[in-house]
């Protein structure tokens, strides 16, 4: 019987000493789903095998005990990198409107109630701003990226999105308070516009630029 053999060479890296080509690994640190979808989406061509918390069987929840969205990004992204030994990207972001002196903020998920639901949260925001008209309504959403590889420092990326709360929501795509959100300079929602769309002028989207940057620079470095 004939037996056909396959040689395999292999590359050399740092001594001289073989390695084998594997794909670097990032962990997104969050369970929102809507969090996740988005994140995939921006990093996806990018070089990196990307994994969710569920992914790595990863429940327990970091408490958000910061104060600033800064604070937060980074406890989940240090808690999460040490439990799972990965380079970990964690997000914290959340709606800034004006008129509530910066309220929600840190907050935004929990601003009616823990359980409340996006429709129950926005009605609520909207409740908060009954008689503020016109342009004392401006907002904007902002997002710090914590990004944490093992036993280094952590790196942090920020970014915003302009715009106005309605008074009525609009629109079905996006999630959180995409639907009372009037882009600055259009006449459309953050729920009104595709999710390529989004991604292209979200805070999230924008923040998450940078750091496909920085990844990309580590691959080719």
């Amino acid at each position: 019987m004939n037996l056909l053999w396959k040689m395999i060479i292999l590359p050399k890296g740092k001594n001289g000493v073989f390695v084998t080509n594997t794909e670097p690994e990032l962990l997104i640190a969050t369970n929102n789903l809507g969090k996740i979808s988005e994140l995939r989406q921006l990093f996806s061509g990018l070089g990196y095998k990307l994994f969710s918390l569920r992914d790595v069987g990863i429940v327990d929840e970091v408490k958000e005990t910061g104060v600033t969205f800064e604070e937060n990004a980074s406890l989940k992204a240090n808690e999460y990198s040490v439990k799972s030994g990965m380079l970990t990207l964690a997000d914290d972001s959340g709606l800034e409107v004006d008129a509530l002196g910066g309220a929600p903020g840190v907050l935004s998920a929990r601003f009616a109630g823990v359980d409340a639901t996006d429709a129950e949260r926005n009605q609520y925001l909207l409740e908060q701003l009954t008689g503020v008209i016109g342009k004392d309504r401006s907002a904007k959403f902002r997002c710090v990226l914590a990004l944490k590889d093992p036993g280094k420092s952590i790196e942090l990326y920020e970014g915003e999105c302009s715009g106005y709360i309605l008074e009525s929501a609009r629109g079905s795509n996006g999630f959180g308070y995409d639907s009372v959100f009037l882009l600055e300079g259009t006449d459309r929602t953050t729920a009104e516009i595709s999710a390529e769309e989004k991604n292209l002028v979200s805070h999230r989207g924008k923040a998450a630029r940078i750091v496909v940057e920085v990844l990309q620079n580590r691959l080719n470095g």
